[in-house]
C-alpha cells in the first residue's frame, strides 16, 4: 500500500458522517474513530480515510477497494440510497484495462467516489 490514510474537507459533518456510513457499508468499511470533528473509516480497525468539517473548494476523486463486482454495485446502490449523485453506473471501464469494474457517484460535497473491482466476474 503506497498510502497510509487520507483527508478531505466536508462542509456538513453529520451529512457527511451519515452518507459515508451508509455509501461503504457495502465494501466492509466502516466508522473506526472520531478525533476532535473527524471521522475516520477503514476496516479491521485502522482508519485509513477520513473527513472534518473544512472549506471545500476542489472536488477530489477517491477510489475505494472492492473485492469483487457485486460489492460494487452494492456500494453504488447505496451510496445513492444515502443521497449520492450517480457519476457512472456500475460496469467495466475497458479503456484503464479489461477487468477495471467500477461504479462512481457524487458524495454531497461533490466529490467524485468511487468503488472499484480490478478482478474478472
Amino acid at each position: 500500500m503506497m498510502l497510509d490514510h487520507v483527508g478531505i474537507p466536508v462542509s456538513d459533518f453529520a451529512r457527511s458522517k451519515e452518507f459515508y456510513t451508509k455509501a461503504l457499508r457495502p465494501l466492509d468499511y466502516e466508522l473506526v474513530m472520531e478525533v476532535e470533528g473527524a471521522a475516520g473509516f477503514g476496516s479491521k480497525g485502522k482508519p485509513e480515510f477520513w473527513f472534518g468539517e473544512g472549506a471545500v473548494h476542489d472536488k477530489i476523486h477517491i477510489a475505494f477497494a472492492a473485492e469483487n463486482r457485486e460489492q460494487v454495485r452494492k456500494f453504488y446502490e447505496a451510496a445513492l440510497a444515502a443521497g449520492g449523485k450517480d457519476n457512472g453506473p456500475p460496469g467495466v471501464r475497458a479503456h484503464y484495462h479489461p477487468n477495471y469494474y467500477g461504479a462512481f457517484v457524487l458524495d454531497p460535497d461533490g466529490h467524485n467516489i468511487e468503488a472499484v473491482c480490478h478482478k474478472p466476474e
